[in-house]
């Protein structure tokens, strides 16, 4: 070997660093040009990072993915459907989805479709009106009745409500609905969740904060905003554990 071959063969792994530390330099680059509006569009109205899919639904066949718009296009279509209710047209929508959504969750399954959570942070605070909700919940019980027609609905009172609810519970503020679905049945169940779901896939234009049902809750302050277990002060207690009920509730507003 030359003197020659020994000095070039120090030096060849030279060229592939220098390529590295150029294209991390254009990449850094890059990034600080991009960097910011590339994060904010990826970022929620509150300023959390968001990934992965808006919604999704647990089928027979695996998870499928949902945009938001397809999520309250299917949740509203069952939940027309199952009351005899002329529907919109679902034809884009993985059939799949649409039966997960129409059976409920099979034996003991927890939910079937989760959206991420985003907690509106500019909301003014509300007083009750004369129902005894906040015109947000109002509104939110509006928008229920339109879908799913007369309820059986609980947990306000015109004047508002000051007992039988644990403390510093929403319902003493007129921002929770009960909606009842009695008796504990597996046909009531169904229902409740075509409830449920709806609730979640609309709680971004409804300002929903809290879903409760069948032992599991949904929270708009969730980012990824999947189901989590709800743990019922007392857990041989079908109406705290919400078997017997959807709770639902709507953001405060304000600076608390």
């Amino acid at each position: 070997m030359t003197v020659d071959d020994t000095h070039e063969g120090r030096r060849r792994p030279r060229r592939p660093l220098l390529s590295l530390l150029l294209l991390l330099g254009m990449l850094a680059g890059g990034l600080a040009l991009l960097g910011p509006g590339l994060l904010s569009g990826l970022r929620e109205g509150d300023g959390r990072l968001r990934w992965g899919p808006e919604c999704t639904v647990e089928t027979s066949e695996g998870e499928v993915a949902l945009d938001r718009e397809e999520a309250k296009l299917a949740t509203t279509a069952v939940a027309l459907s199952a009351r005899g209710a002329e529907a919109p047209d679902t034809s884009g929508i993985d059939d799949a989805v649409l039966q997960r959504l129409a059976d409920g969750p099979p034996g003991d399954a927890g939910a079937g479709l989760a959206c991420r959570g985003s907690a509106a942070g500019d909301l003014q605070e509300q007083q009750l009106t004369a129902t005894g909700l906040t015109p947000r919940a109002e509104r939110l019980r509006e928008a229920m009745t339109e879908v799913f027609g007369e309820q059986s609905l609980g947990g306000f009172a015109p004047g508002g409500v000051d007992h039988g609810h644990g403390a510093e519970s929403t319902h003493y503020d007129g921002r929770a609905i009960d909606v009842f679905f009695r008796p504990v049945t597996e046909e009531n169940r169904r229902q409740g969740w075509l409830l449920a779901h709806w609730l979640v896939a609309h709680a971004g234009d409804l300002d929903v904060q809290y879903v409760i049902f069948d032992d599991q809750v949904w929270s708009a302050h969730s980012a990824r905003g999947q189901w989590q277990d709800y743990d019922a002060p007392e857990p041989g207690n079908e109406i705290l554990r919400h078997l017997d009920h959807v709770h639902v509730d709507v953001l405060r507003g304000g600076s608390r």
